[in-house]
C-alpha cells in the first residue's frame, strides 16, 4: 500500500515571498512538502484502522459522516495532484493566505456539496476501499510535492499560485478536516504540529495580526472557521475583529 509518509529528498529553499514575509525573530517555517507529508500522513493514520461502523459516525462538518469527509479529502488531494501538474504562464494572483479569501460560508453551495459527497461516499461497499483510494492519492501528492519547484506557478480553481503556496493550502485543508474527522473518534490522534502551525500562520495572515487570545491552535482553527462559536470573552479580546469571524469556512 502506498504510504503518504514517504518523501524524496528536496534541497529547495523557501521562495522569496516567504522569506520577505518572515519576521526577524520568527522561526523559519518548514518546507511546504514536509507540511503536506505530515498532514496527509496523520490523516491517513486515523483513517486506516477505521471499521465500517465507525465510518458512519458524525464529524465536525455539518451533515457529513466520517466516510463523507474522507471522500471529500480524496477529492481535494486529487485536485492538488492535478494542480501540481498544471503549470501556468500567468503570474500568481493568490498566495497561501489570500487563497482562502474566496472561501466564505455559502449555504446553497454547501448543501449541494454535502449531498454530492454523501451520495458518492455511500457507494463504497466498505470503508477500506475508500481508505485505499485516499492512501494512494495522498502518496502521489506527497511524491509530487517533494519534486515540485516551490516557485513554479500552477493553476487551480480559477487562480494561479506558486507550488509552495498551493502545498500549504492543501496542508491547511487536511489539518482542519483532521480536527473534523476525530470529533467522534476520541481515541484517534489529532493533527500534527506542523499542520496546526500552518493553519495558525494562515489565520493570522487573514486576520492581519496574531489572534489576541490564549487560544490553542486547535481551538483557533475551529473558531476561525465557524466550527466553534465565539464566547463573550472571545469577542471582548477580538474587539471589532470579532465581526470578521469566521475568517473562512
Amino acid at each position: 500500500m502506498p504510504n503518504p509518509n514517504e518523501r524524496e529528498p528536496n534541497e529547495q529553499e523557501p521562495n522569496e515571498q516567504e522569506q520577505r514575509g518572515r519576521e526577524p525573530n520568527e522561526q523559519e517555517p518548514p518546507h511546504p512538502a514536509d507540511v503536506v507529508r505530515a498532514a496527509y500522513g496523520a490523516f491517513d493514520a486515523v483513517v486506516a484502522p477505521l471499521s465500517d461502523e465507525q465510518s458512519w459516525l458524525p464529524t465536525g462538518c455539518t451533515g457529513w459522516s466520517v466516510r463523507d469527509l474522507v471522500f471529500h479529502c480524496v477529492s481535494d488531494a486529487q485536485r492538488g495532484l492535478v494542480a501540481l501538474h498544471t503549470p501556468s504562464d500567468r503570474a500568481p494572483d493568490r498566495d497561501a493566505v489570500t487563497y482562502w479569501e474566496d472561501w466564505r460560508p455559502e449555504p446553497v453551495g454547501a448543501a449541494a456539496g454535502r449531498r454530492f459527497n454523501r451520495v458518492v461516499a455511500g457507494m463504497f461497499l466498505h470503508v477500506d476501499q475508500l481508505w485505499e483510494l485516499y492512501a494512494q492519492t495522498a502518496a502521489a501528492v506527497v511524491h509530487a510535492a517533494a519534486a515540485a519547484s516551490v516557485d513554479r506557478p500552477v493553476a487551480t480553481q480559477g487562480h494561479v499560485l506558486r507550488s509552495g503556496d498551493l502545498l500549504r493550502t492543501l496542508a491547511v485543508e487536511a489539518t482542519i478536516h483532521h480536527l473534523d474527522l476525530v470529533v467522534s473518534l476520541p481515541d484517534a490522534a489529532g493533527p500534527p504540529q506542523q499542520g496546526l502551525a500552518e493553519v495558525r500562520r494562515t489565520l493570522d495572515g487573514l486576520l492581519g495580526r496574531p489572534a489576541p487570545t490564549a487560544w490553542d491552535d486547535a481551538h483557533y482553527a475551529r473558531a476561525a472557521t465557524g466550527r466553534a462559536p465565539l464566547t463573550a470573552a472571545d469577542r471582548d479580546h477580538l474587539g471589532a475583529d470579532a465581526a470578521r469571524f469566521p475568517l473562512f469556512g
